[in-house]
């Protein structure tokens, strides 16, 4: 799922999603609460007319970004009191509080409003962060007015503990979600934890409910975690470093300023159909990149979210045939050169 933090995806139309086939984008409560205002968005017929997207969105509660505002918050069992980033200004997200700034967002999928703890964490701040978690779940989820329209998820937490983890789930089933994001594995961990932690939970998710790994990630993370049961996935990786130069390719990472690229007249991957590889060559990319010009981030942006989002349908084509292992073995070594 490309992610449109602000209500965009950066460098993007939401034309040109429409044409590398994006089939959900995502929105970011705790900023869009800032700027330009929920009640706002709510007025211009939500997410969906403000941004002119009229396919499925999704909106995450805000608690990653309340997390990372270690030096601005203050956590209590009622919520968190936090600074704005911008001005300074107070603010106090309560579950019951970011349930409401979603309805008025008006987004398809919807987070529950979670603690997300940092690592490395001790066990016990994270069985402490996990009974807030599970408590603002059910109050979330009791004023939660949309249920019709909005899909509202759980959230498990439970670093990188097992225990907590399947304590986590067993609530959150208990309560009887639409679906389950799994949160808190893109915030410093090992890639081993988050691999152990996704197969450990296939396991003990409902099978016939969808599994969002938040926050995830490298091509080949996506894949791994694929055959560890996951459905759903977002970053910002495609996009942020495309606007940087580093674009994914089925051949490995290109990093387009390199001097090899000056003079190549190639488009960036010969088999893509991309708008950017059809009309584009990697010299002129390059250029404009080299000299900081808009278009040049634009054109590697849909390449890269292009890349992703084929990548999604191919897996999604080798499980409907069967043939999943088989692909994951073909493109395995060649995703393992692009992982960071």
């Amino acid at each position: 799922m490309p992610v449109g933090t602000l209500g965009t995806v950066k460098a993007m139309s939401s034309h040109e999603l429409e044409d590398i086939h994006a089939q959900i984008i995502l929105g970011n409560t705790y900023h869009l609460y800032l700027r330009p205002g929920d009640e706002f968005i709510k007025q211009t017929g939500g997410l969906h007319g403000f941004i002119n997207w009229q396919h499925p969105i999704l909106t995450d509660s805000g608690g990653f970004q309340v997390m990372s505002l270690a030096g601005l918050r203050k956590i209590t069992k009622d919520g968190v009191r936090f600074q704005s980033h911008i001005d300074g200004s107070y603010h106090f997200f309560t579950p019951e509080k970011v349930i409401e700034i979603e309805n008025n967002l008006g987004a398809d999928i919807i987070m529950s409003f979670d603690e997300c703890p940092p690592y490395p964490a001790t066990k016990e701040y994270v069985a402490k962060s996990l009974k807030l978690t599970l408590d603002w779940a059910y109050r979330g989820k009791q004023a939660h007015q949309y249920t019709n329209k909005q899909a509202l998820f759980g959230i498990v937490q439970g670093g990188v503990y097992e225990d907590l983890r399947l304590e986590s789930a067993q609530r959150l089933m208990e309560m009887d979600f639409p679906g389950y994001s799994i949160g808190g594995l893109a915030v410093g961990e090992p890639k081993e934890d988050m691999f152990r932690l996704t197969d450990f939970l296939n396991n003990i998710l409902p099978q016939d409910k969808p599994r969002y790994l938040m926050g995830v990630g490298t091509p080949l993370d996506i894949l791994i975690n694929i055959r560890n049961g996951v459905d759903m996935f977002d970053c910002v990786m495609p996009t942020r470093n495309a606007r940087k130069g580093s674009i994914f390719t089925w051949q490995g990472k290109m990093i387009i300023k390199a001097a090899r690229y000056k003079h190549d007249l190639r488009p960036i991957d010969e088999k893509c159909t991309c708008y950017a590889c059809r009309h584009y060559s990697r010299a002129y990319i390059r250029h404009l990149i080299s000299m900081k010009e808009i278009l040049g981030m634009r054109l590697a942006t849909i390449h890269s979210l292009h890349f992703y989002l084929e990548l999604s349908q191919r897996a999604r084509e080798a499980i409907i045939e069967g043939t999943y292992e088989s692909f994951f073995n073909k493109y395995y070594p060649i995703l393992d050169e692009i992982m960071e």
